[in-house]
């Protein structure tokens, strides 16, 4: 890998637009997005979390300058339970977050709403060399960050074992550790399993640790289907609705700019702070992160992850019914029509 650095200042950021293209990626020009009536309100507040897959998160707070905002913060949390419950009690506005997650949330009756898929893949499951195959896990020891039904990684891992045919209640031992000695752990085969998202795969395979069981990016069924979402608080969404449709469009516009220009996006990543190894991000962001928001159905994932959940225990309620209740596609089905690419 080259050397030679790839950085965006501030300024940087938004000329670098027109180096892929600025007419194709960004949609709309200046004089439709004018055209709309104004966001009823100037002030956001989104979720900062480490790692790689919402760098759309980050790179849309210039994006949404030119939709009218002033006020762009983040509040910080750590791991997939925390980004959930701030956007349950309402202290962040919108997020990305993990589709498991977000269908428990609305199983539970919480304020959350679906709004588009992001991007599929990043998830990859790592076992010792005790296990050739996710059926393997069977009386094995897996470890995750947390367990409950708003956990990410228990949820993914729950949700595979189910759709092999095993009960993930019964049928494996559940390990609470934190990410790192999660980690540490199955390099020293004191675990059997661990699902890791970027950079950890990335980490976990160039340091030869453990074997991949299932990349989301290309294993089927997996692949067909959205990883993370970006969601609203059901208050904001119906306070605001040209506000959200804005808020979205600034972030499909920044996903649009991870698909195209992964390098220049995993230096912003690694200078702000967000992730440590440039290595490690433009490899997550070049080849196992798929910011294809256009090429999906994000009613078609719900669904999906709904059945399997609900197969596993974790949720009462029907697929229809967490469709229903929990998502709203009326911006994105206006914005797929509005952004060309």
């Amino acid at each position: 890998m080259s050397d030679r650095r790839v950085s965006w200042s501030r300024r940087e950021f938004v000329r670098g637009l027109s180096l892929a293209g600025t007419a194709g990626l960004l949609g709309l020009g200046a004089d439709s997005v004018a055209a709309e009536p104004p966001p009823e309100t100037t002030k956001i507040t989104m979720v900062q979390i480490p790692g790689i897959c919402p760098a759309p998160q980050y790179l849309v707070q210039e994006l949404l300058k030119a939709e009218g905002w002033t006020d762009v913060q983040y509040v910080q949390t750590a791991g997939s339970v925390a980004v959930g419950e701030a956007l349950k009690a309402g202290r962040v506005d919108i997020t990305m977050h993990f589709v498991g997650s977000l269908v428990a949330h609305v199983d539970a009756g919480d304020p959350v709403v679906h709004l588009a898929g992001i991007h599929v893949g990043c998830l990859e499951l790592f076992g010792t060399d005790r296990v050739r195959a996710v059926r393997d896990l069977k009386g094995k020891t897996v470890a995750v960050p947390d367990v409950g039904p708003t956990a990410g990684q228990y949820v993914f891992i729950s949700s595979l074992l189910k759709y092999v045919g095993l009960d993930p209640r019964t049928d494996v031992n559940w390990a609470v550790h934190l990410p790192a000695e999660g980690r540490r752990l199955l390099a020293e085969g004191k675990v059997d399993a661990y699902l890791g998202w970027p950079p950890e795969p990335q980490e976990l395979k160039a340091k030869k640790i453990g074997r991949v069981l299932v990349n989301t990016a290309v294993d089927r069924p997996w692949a067909q289907y959205f990883c993370c979402f970006l969601a609203g608080h059901w208050e904001f969404v119906r306070k605001h609705p040209v506000a959200t449709k804005r808020v979205l469009r600034a972030f499909l516009k920044a996903t649009d700019i991870c698909a195209r220009e992964p390098d220049r996006v995993a230096q912003f990543l690694v200078d702000k702070g967000y992730t440590p190894n440039l290595e490690y991000a433009m490899a997550a962001l070049r080849n196992d992160i798929p910011y294809k928001w256009r090429e999906y159905d994000p009613q078609d994932t719900v669904r999906f992850y709904a059945l399997r959940m609900h197969e596993a225990g974790m949720i009462k309620s029907s697929p229809q019914r967490i469709i229903a209740q929990g998502t709203d596609w009326r911006f994105l089905n206006e914005l797929k029509r509005e952004l060309k690419g």
